[in-house]
């Protein structure tokens, strides 16, 4: 496969449509699965987690389950209405007449939850139990990643995986992303190839981000910004962006195409770019190309520090947003690099704990940030080698927080989760 179709493959693996926070939709999907090998539902389910699954799933509302939270409601409603077909949209089979019996089934606390000890930050196993019949599923590294399924103590599918330095070992390569080739594939490839893709996410996120702004959702970040800044592109970036997330955090039943198994990184990698274009009447075909340049460059760094870590990865989507705008804007290579490195050399210590209704705020500080990393790139003023993280060039740099956060964010990671658990 050549290039552009690997670069294509790699968009159309990220860029799918997820309803809800990933994280609890990835257990409520894996429960659905479960309960469909056992064939019944079960007396009693069983959630071993990861310490950041457990994170991303204690704060969070659960789309379609009027307003609940947490791994047991994930659960429950994954396997009393949830329908594995969906994929990551799969509480979107959820009927109102469902909301008793997934009540009940919580109430009666049929399901447990467990800690997971294991390497790998997204990993979990969802075990069923009715009578002597039995089922579990086995997800690890990404969130629809099933690797085994038992039933009855006899496997009946396995493929292999290894420890969390594989993390990326079921995908695409992407040892073929670079800065620069990311740039000549958003210029030169074929739009057939990717427009689809791309469309379906501008219809997406643009749709949530305006629910966001209708109604209140969350502690109204997004209606926030507007109603006290000044109304200019960055404010109303922000605004639209974190509208979005703060719907998505408290239960909007609107899917949202995500990006490195993140809605809300999927909101603020392309958000903001649709408002600039919107704004500047800049053409569709451009605007497509923008947002795949965008998406590619929040993937190429994500792809070194995994899908959950102590790094928050709005960063990485408000810095891939800044540097589609600076190519929209004519900014050179050398500025589209600068914008790069001013991002994360300002913003890269933010922390991520959790999904919750604060997302949307991090979101806006990720993009306040980015943007004036493109802001500073535009006037050739950047920070330069040896500037604390900053590298020689703008993959050494990619390559260093990628370190930072996979590595050197473990023991921040541990802190975090201990923090949010002990009240």
């Amino acid at each position: 496969m050549d290039r552009d179709g690997i670069y294509t493959a790699i968009l159309k693996e990220e860029l799918v449509p997820a309803l809800g926070c990933t994280e609890p939709i990835a257990l409520a999907y894996a429960s659905a699965e479960c309960r469909k090998l056992l064939g019944e539902l079960p007396d009693k389910a069983v959630a071993e987690c990861s310490g950041n699954i457990i994170k991303n799933v204690k704060s969070v509302i659960i789309p379609n389950t009027g307003g609940m939270k947490g791994i047991e409601a994930a659960v429950a409603a994954g396997m009393i209405g949830g329908d594995a077909s969906l994929g990551l949209e799969v509480l979107s089979a959820v009927k109102e007449e469902d909301l008793p019996a997934i009540r009940d089934y919580i109430a009666a606390k049929r399901v447990s939850v467990k800690l997971l000890h294991t390497t790998a930050a997204l990993h979990f196993i969802i075990s069923m139990e009715k009578g002597s019949e039995s089922a579990s599923v086995e997800v690890i590294h990404q969130h629809t990643n099933i690797v085994k399924k038992v039933k009855n103590g006899e496997v009946v599918f396995q493929k292999e995986v290894s420890s969390s330095e594989d993390m990326n070992a079921s995908l695409t390569d992407r040892s073929v992303l670079s800065v620069d080739g990311i740039i000549e594939f958003g210029e030169t490839a074929d739009f057939s190839l990717f427009a689809p893709i791309i469309e379906e996410q501008i219809r997406c996120n643009s749709a949530i981000c305006e629910e966001g702004l209708r109604n209140k959702w969350g502690v109204n970040i997004g209606q926030y910004l507007l109603e006290t800044r000044e109304k200019d592109f960055i404010t109303e970036a922000k605004a639209t962006a974190a509208a979005g997330s703060d719907a998505r955090m408290s239960g909007c039943v609107y899917p949202v195409v995500i990006n490195s198994g993140s809605g809300n990184q999927g909101i603020t990698v392309s958000v903001p770019v649709i408002v600039y274009c919107r704004r500047n009447d800049i053409p569709h075909e451009k605007l497509v190309r923008a947002l795949a340049i965008s998406n590619l460059i929040a993937i190429h760094q994500k792809t070194r520090i995994g899908r959950l870590s102590a790094y928050c990865g709005a960063v990485n989507a408000a810095c891939g947003a800044a540097t589609a705008i600076t190519w929209l804007q004519g900014g050179s290579r050398e500025q589209i690099n600068e914008t790069i490195t001013n991002t994360l050399a300002t913003i890269s210590g933010m922390v991520c704990d959790g999904a919750k209704p604060s997302c949307a705020a991090k979101i806006s500080l990720a993009l306040e940030a980015a943007m004036m990393g493109h802001d500073l790139a535009m006037e050739d003023d950047n920070f330069l080698p040896g500037d604390g993280i900053v590298k020689n060039d703008v993959e050494s740099t990619i390559i260093g927080v990628g370190e930072i956060a996979s590595k050197g964010m473990v023991s921040t990671d541990e802190t975090i989760l201990n923090v949010m658990v002990n009240d």
